[in-house]
């Protein structure tokens, strides 16, 4: 009784290594959606808490860096055995930056400071289908914290020895069944409900396109009412691993560009020309320069003030 107890707690353990430096912080930074994220955390010992929902069942798994090229991965619930043989995959170790080149000095430096940093590839478009709808055209802050109330809401307890309040998200079944009026006290209008209602009613469907070319299932998440070029690259960038899905129609994200490589600020058409020698690496590109220390935009007034959807 004593090992089979051991067993559960440890959970099924797989590491992985690579040729080249893997920096799982900041590869795995975007499956988090902010503080109190009840599907994300991060431990006081720098390990990684993730709970989803994979085709053989939930799963809660736990990333440690243990090596500058090396992951250690505990997993526990029904999805452990296929997250752990998924695990490449998931940290795109399998991805080739050799083409990955740039010219602009700031760029270069990023890419130098930053050698591993990888893609995201979690093949689970649906879950990452929702979070980037929430936070279509409202802010981030409010996007977040109706993430954090529907699924403490609707998610279900992760398995395993996992950290206190840490779900489950909801099956697509759910999010469809999901009452309007739930979304509408959750902060989330209308246009964005019945965004992720018509997704969940093919959720079946959308998974199916992970197995496409990047390009491709964006091009077929876009054939969705509610889903356009900027949610099919926030997908992308977590269920592709698509180093090129570049957030075209974010709010900050061409100035952003601008003022960092250019010195001034510039439309979402100019980023796209001035990107285009970088393809199939613009999304690497930005994350570059973030993590690289490098993003800016200047302020130039107060934020503009948060959208509430609950009073109409």
């Amino acid at each position: 009784m004593r090992a089979q107890a051991a067993v559960a707690e440890s959970g099924l353990v797989r590491t992985v290594t690579s040729d080249r430096p893997v920096d799982l912080a900041h590869t795995i930074a975007p499956l988090g959606r902010g503080l109190g994220d009840p599907c994300h955390t991060t431990a006081a010992d720098g390990t990684h808490w993730h709970a989803s929902r994979l085709p053989s069942g939930p799963v809660t798994y736990r990333l440690a860096q243990s090596g500058p090229c090396a992951v250690r991965a505990q997993a526990w619930g029904p999805g452990a055995a296929e997250f752990l043989e998924r695990l490449e995959h998931l940290l795109c170790l399998d991805e080739d930056v050799s083409g990955f080149t740039p010219d602009h000095p700031k760029l270069a430096e990023a890419h130098r400071r930053c050698p591993g940093l990888r893609m995201l590839r979690t093949g689970l478009v649906f879950e990452a289908l929702v979070p980037a709808v929430l936070e279509q055209k409202v802010h981030t802050k409010s996007a977040r914290a109706s993430w954090r109330s529907l699924v403490r809401a609707f998610g279900t307890p992760a398995p395993g020895p996992a950290p206190a309040g840490l779900l489950v998200p909801p099956d697509a079944d759910t999010w469809r069944r999901i009452p309007s009026w739930t979304y509408h006290r959750a902060n989330v209008g209308p246009q964005r409900a019945q965004t992720i209602v018509r997704a969940a009613r093919v959720a079946e469907a959308l998974e199916r396109t992970a197995a496409q070319d990047p390009a491709e299932a964006a091009r077929l998440l876009c054939t969705i009412p509610g889903i356009g070029v900027w949610t099919a690259a926030e997908i992308g960038q977590r269920a592709f691993g698509d180093a090129d899905a570049l957030s075209v129609g974010d709010f900050h994200l061409a100035a952003i560009v601008g003022w960092t490589l250019l010195g001034r600020p510039i439309d979402d058409d100019e980023m796209v020309e001035y990107l285009d020698p970088l393809r199939p690496h613009r999304y690497r590109a930005v994350r570059l320069l973030e993590i690289g220390g490098f993003a800016h935009k200047p302020k130039f007034g107060p934020r503009t003030p948060l959208t509430d959807h609950t009073w109409h």
